[in-house]
This record gives C-alpha cells, structure tokens and sequence, in this order.
C-alpha cells in the first residue's frame, strides 16, 4: 500500500507539469499496403485496405512524446497461387515514441498491439468464408515518421512489421505499409 501511495504521487508529480499544450487529441485515415511474410508464405501479394481511427499525443518534452492510437485497420493478403484473398481486419493500438527532430517533422517507433476483429476470405468471383483459426491477438513493431503543419494537420508514413504469427502452429506475420492524414483539434 504504501507503495502505491508513492507512485501515484510520483505520477501525479510527472503529470502536474502538462499543460493543454502538452496533449493533443485528433482522428486519422489513410491506405494499407498489407501483406504477410514467414516461412509458410509463398505467392503472396499486398492487399489494398484502409485504416480509420483515434490519436493522442501526449509531450513529456518540447523534444519527445508518446503516440497512443486506436485505429481500425483492414490487413491481410491475396494470394496469387489459388486467387483468393485473405481479409484480416484489426483494432490496432500502437503506443509510439513520438521524437521530434526538425520543426514539424518527428520520427516514431514503438508496440503495437491488435485485436482481430473479422478474418476471412474471397475469391476473385465474391465468394466469402470464415477463417477460424486466426490468432485473437497480434502482436508487432511500428516504424515511421509524421510531418505535422502548425494548423493541426498532419501526415504520416509507416511500416508495421508483425512479430507474432497470425495462426496457431504457422510461420505467419503481417506486414503493413500506411500512409495516413489527419488533424489534431487539441
């Protein structure tokens, strides 16, 4: 007990010198160029989606900050082989480092975090089914850099490379490029 004690008053210390200039909250949108990549893939090619979500920027420093996200992320692949594609839609979270090395200009990198929302898949005539075995958590790394304009809005580019496999007893990972545009309103 009495450590918590302590470091909830060491968070509140930390946290007493943000100002509303210090957190920033805004939405973004942008294209998916996902694919997959393991021992166990073979004619693949990237699957074209979208993403759609929530970010925050909270700044510990006029330097360095943390990037929470909470985005809504279509993934997959098509396989070239057998002409079907596979649809892998995420609630992603990625928590970044957000490092600040020009006016405007920042590089990013930390987790990401997703939970698989639907998988399945279509071949080239629109014909769909399930995909059972799809692992329920994703786990990966995400590289990137954004360029943010003193109105708010803001562009990114990123590479999400997967770090646990995608099924149960396969070599399996995603592998995502996003570009994305969005607006911070705080």
């Amino acid at each position: 007990m009495k450590n918590t004690i302590y470091l909830s008053f060491a968070l509140l210390l930390c946290f007493s010198n943000l100002s509303a200039q210090d957190f920033s909250f805004g939405a973004k949108a942008g294209a998916n160029f996902a694919n997959v990549t393991g021992d166990d893939v073979e004619n693949s090619s990237s699957r074209t989606g979208f993403h759609l979500g929530a970010v925050a920027r909270i700044g510990i420093s006029e330097k360095f900050g943390i990037q929470p996200e909470l985005i809504y992320s279509q993934q997959g692949a098509k396989d070239d082989e057998f002409d079907v594609t596979l649809k892998l839609d995420y609630l992603n979270v990625p928590v970044l480092a957000d490092i600040v090395v020009a006016q405007g200009f920042s590089l990013q990198v930390g987790p990401q975090f997703g939970i698989n929302i639907n998988s399945g898949v279509e071949d080239d005539n629109g014909n769909e089914g399930d995909v059972d075995d799809i692992n329920s958590l994703d786990l990966g790394a995400a590289l990137g850099a954004q360029y943010k304009l003193d109105s708010g809005l803001f562009f990114q580019a990123r590479y999400n490379l997967g770090l646990s496999d995608i099924a149960e007893d396969s070599d399996v990972k995603n592998a995502n490029i996003t570009i994305s545009i969005g607006y911070f309103f705080l």
